[in-house]
């Protein structure tokens, strides 16, 4: 037998394939894995309590009645679903410049809460808090006469909302609205309300002005009549407000950090990690990452299974332990645990 013996040794620390030869050891190489109880589903309730209508731009997703959620949910809860978040798509109620129908009883947020507390009493319910679906105008707080956002009043109106979709039996309010201060008056009224030990706040923290919103408007209805929402939403390129942002919301009373979107965001996800490292990080893989990550795989240009793994496994390396994804019924098949 001959050996071959290198003229120069390679030094031990460049051999690295032995530690990911097998498929158990390359799964020793991630600090955390992807499980079923790390995806929170977001559904679309509207106030017809017999609808299931198809949302064209995001691919197998519909718009629930409350008479559907039975059969809608109770399969996956069976397969391991833990939570979901629930948007409200009025469509037969008449809108406001404060969103009056926002916490309606007899409307559809708070008519899930109570149908999906009685149906299925583990599964764990966030409610997004906005007032873009409610208001006449669309925009997601009230206006001053000149169209532009009315904080003081937008702020308290977030906070009786979540106060009610709390005492209906949420276990977590999430306001998405990106309100000045809004996290504090919430967690006050909370308080007040004797609820902060009851119910989550979960805050959409770095919340940017994102063109992946897109079939997400189709499905809420909730595009604004005028302008756009770059007054209140994130730029872009805003890393340091970001930053600003998760250390406000911390500091006011948030429970849960979020970052939305999650994969063109990952290092805000990996900087909200590092400043909050005591509180649970969600990302929100939006409706555009979604229907971008199924638009690719119908070309043919990856396998669909594939990316969706890839796309969410950057968003634990980078830092979630939470991920709200329209793929959490796939992942529910995918995922063993």
């Amino acid at each position: 037998m001959i050996l071959y013996i290198p003229q120069t040794p390679i030094p031990f620390s460049s051999i690295l394939q032995g530690g990911y030869q097998h498929p158990l050891s390359r799964s020793w190489q991630g600090r955390r894995q992807l499980t079923k109880s790390m995806f929170m589903y977001p559904i679309f309730i509207t106030d017809d309590p017999d609808a299931s209508v198809v949302i064209s731009s995001l691919p197998g997703q519909r718009r629930w009645g409350v008479n559907q959620l039975e059969s809608f949910l109770g399969p996956l809860v069976k397969k391991g679903l833990k939570s979901v978040i629930l948007f409200g798509v009025p469509l037969n109620c008449e809108k406001d410049g404060r969103g009056t129908p926002a916490d309606d009883p007899s409307g559809p947020v708070i008519q899930a809460i109570k149908q999906i507390r009685f149906l299925f009493p583990t599964l764990y319910i966030a409610c997004d808090v906005c007032l873009c679906e409610y208001t006449s105008h669309g925009h997601c707080g009230l206006l001053h006469d000149d169209g532009t956002i009315n904080t003081k009043p937008s702020v308290l109106r977030l906070a009786e909302v979540s106060v009610n979709y709390a005492k209906a039996g949420a276990h977590c309010v999430a306001p998405s609205d990106m309100m000045d201060g809004r996290i504090k008056a919430i967690k006050q009224a909370l308080i007040d309300a004797d609820l902060a030990s009851k119910c989550t706040l979960m805050s959409y923290s770095a919340k940017f002005a994102s063109a992946l919103y897109g079939p997400f408007r189709d499905a809420a209805g909730s595009a604004p009549s005028f302008g756009d929402r770059k007054c209140y939403q994130l730029p872009p390129t805003a890393k340091g407000l970001a930053r600003r942002a998760i250390q406000r919301d911390t500091a006011e009373g948030a429970d849960i950090i979020m970052v939305k979107p999650a994969l063109p965001y990952l290092d805000i996800i990996q900087d909200a990690a590092q400043l909050a490292p005591d509180h649970p990080l969600a990302c929100y893989q939006v409706s555009g990452e979604f229907a971008m990550v199924h638009a690719g795989a119908a070309a043919g240009v990856y396998d669909l299974k594939t990316m969706a793994f890839e796309t969410t496994e950057s968003m634990v390396r980078a830092g979630a332990t939470l991920i709200l994804s329209y793929f959490t019924p796939d992942f529910l098949d995918w995922l063993e645990v």
